[in-house]
């Protein structure tokens, strides 16, 4: 990794690397902070099966879905929208916007990462 350090005109200290150097950064940033919540048994984790299963859902949130068990009438209501809209989140027809992910994922108990596919 190259760092250059640079001072601004107005005295104050900065750092340039390239954006791959950033990104590894961020990169090893998250793991340590996945690492941690998986320590600390904040992270729910897959057997190889149920990775099989997720990778074959047709979304991350039929797979979610499937596995609590419970209806998408049943997060439907708990997100404040209809199972049709759902539906068609969940069959991968909408995206669903972040304020709506959002509730679902709350209404599942995950992270609204865990409904991203991109």
């Amino acid at each position: 990794m190259h760092v250059q350090k640079i001072t601004t005109p107005s005295g104050e200290e900065m750092v340039l690397l390239s954006a791959q150097d950033f990104e590894d950064l961020v990169d090893a940033r998250d793991a340590a902070v996945a690492m941690a919540d998986y320590r600390a048994g904040r992270m729910e984790t897959l057997t190889e099966a149920e990775l099989d299963e997720y990778l074959a859902a047709t979304t991350p949130l039929a797979f979610w879905r499937k596995r609590r068990g419970v209806t998408q009438a049943q997060i439907a209501e708990a997100a404040g929208i209809t199972q049709a809209y759902l539906a068609q989140i969940e069959g991968g027809k909408r995206k669903g916007d972040v304020d709506v992910l959002a509730r679902i994922a709350a209404a599942l108990t995950i992270r609204i990462e865990d409904l991203l596919t991109e």
